[in-house]
């Protein structure tokens, strides 16, 4: 953090505090035990000694989510090291909140065990959030102004250490006709979709440094949002209920995965469910719709939609837009970024999977691996009654359709897909169309890495 950049905070937390209750004894503990974390910050050294004090003295297992992140915020080694002895001490070897070997200074494997017990929500954590990362960035402050019983635990939501729309979405991006695309080549990565007939491409080299885009397509308003942590794009009608949700990119992730916010009320949405999770949006039943989205090669895009359009290079901003550029360094190792609750070994961490969790089933996600349906260019399932075939080109671009009670047999790698009885259908990016009229529509699906799927949707199915 640079000297300015870190004066600046220090003085935020100075008039933070300033604004508190005066004398700690005229605060309640919970208060002062809250004040005592965020002297650690910027605090005087008898400040902080003070707050040493009463943090181990009035211990309890709500504490550790605050002592975290202070210390990944805190540029202190001394402030670090003694609050790493005292969760040590309190929550480490032997004690009620730990057993084993304590993690010392391995900040994931504490979050990690956090996690992995019941969560312990102090009474002010939420104020702590707010205080604290409002000297990150002072919109921080609405996403923690909870109103209602937020869905999911507040310690799981982890700064990504850029500020609101720190990445910036593509709000109505220049579009250009592919003939018109020379910076593109044929096996370059595109995501894929069409609404209501107008198709459109994403590439992977500029989406990556954005990670999402608001625009209407087919006279519908959409948001297409990539979580780069956790390898996924997935289309979602921002419209719901007559109320269009104008969504942003709020900094903080949920379990590797991106959370949204919406504008108008800043509450904070789950990318993976398209629902807000915290704030005043919570549980009043909003789901986004969400549309199909493919992974393929420009070439191959391109030759299926002559008359797509891609996005433009022009996007108001400056990046270096190689393909591969964008977070080449992360796509080129197993690692996450940020630590998850469990990782599930079956696959790799960033092993590739087709996904599929449907409106009237939520409860019963389904994950496929990309190798497998790469060796199966026709594979059957069903996910609580409902049956689909996933259809697989030579690009391995996949696809998911209703099947009912339809078996598909072979599948061209273009548009023709001939079923058990020798009919043929046609395949283009809305539905299945029989000689004889029959359609079935196609379901939303998308690719994700393995773990962050996993992480999302701990009770997949998957079909390894």
């Amino acid at each position: 953090m640079p000297a300015i950049r870190s004066l600046v905070f220090a003085l935020g937390v100075f008039a933070m505090l300033a604004a508190a209750a005066g004398h700690p004894r005229a605060e309640s503990t919970d208060r002062a035990v809250v004040r005592a974390f965020l002297t650690l910050l910027a605090g005087e050294a008898g400040d902080r000694a003070r707050a040493w004090e009463l943090i181990e003295t009035q211990w309890q297992p709500s504490f550790l989510p605050m002592a975290l992140e202070v210390i990944r915020l805190s540029r202190s080694a001394e402030v670090s090291g003694v609050l790493v002895g005292i969760m040590e001490r309190k929550a480490g070897p032997g004690t009620e909140s730990g057993a084993g070997a304590g993690p010392g200074h391995d900040l994931q494997a504490w979050q990690r065990r956090m996690w992995n017990a019941p969560e312990a929500r102090h009474p002010r954590y939420a104020a702590f959030k707010r205080a604290l990362y409002s000297l990150v960035d002072p919109r921080f402050s609405a996403y923690f102004d909870t109103v209602g019983e937020p869905l999911i635990r507040l310690d799981e939501i982890v700064w990504g250490g850029v500020r609101q729309d720190g990445i910036p979405p593509l709000r109505n991006p220049a579009m250009l006709a592919a003939d018109d695309a020379g910076y593109l080549e044929d096996g370059h990565i595109v995501f894929g979709l069409s609404v209501n007939g107008d198709a459109r491409a994403y590439p992977k080299r500029i989406l990556g440094w954005h990670e999402m885009f608001l625009d209407t397509v087919g006279g519908v308003p959409v948001a297409g949002v990539y979580c780069t942590l956790c390898g996924t794009v997935i289309l979602y009608r921002t419209r719901h209920r007559g109320v269009d949700h104008r969504l942003g990119t709020s900094g903080f992730l949920y379990r590797s995965n991106k959370l949204m916010y919406d504008r108008d009320t800043e509450s904070l949405w789950s990318t993976m469910q398209g629902a807000p999770v915290v704030g005043p949006l919570a549980g009043k039943g909003i789901v986004l719709e969400r549309g199909s989205v493919v992974t393929t090669t420009w070439g191959e895009w391109r030759r299926r939609h002559p008359g797509t359009l891609v996005l433009s290079l022009d996007t108001g901003h400056q990046r270096d837009y190689a393909e591969g550029a964008a977070y080449r360094e992360y796509f080129a190792t197993d690692e996450p970024m940020f630590p998850v609750p469990v990782l599930d070994t079956r696959l790799k961490n960033k092993d590739e999977v087709f996904t599929l969790r449907l409106a009237r089933h939520p409860e019963a996600p389904l994950a496929i691996s990309a190798e497998f349906l790469a060796a199966t260019p026709v594979h059957h399932d069903a996910i609580e009654g409902t049956a689909l075939a996933v259809l697989t080109d030579p690009s391995g671009a996949n696809r998911a359709y209703a099947s009912e009670d339809v078996t598909f047999a072979r599948y061209d790698g273009d548009r023709r897909v001939e079923d058990g009885t020798g009919a043929i259908w046609t395949m283009d990016e809305h539905r299945l169309t029989a000689e004889d009229g029959r359609v079935l529509r196609r379901l939303p699906a998308q690719r994700a890495f393995w773990f962050g799927w996993f992480a999302a949707f701990p009770d997949t199915r998957l079909v390894p």
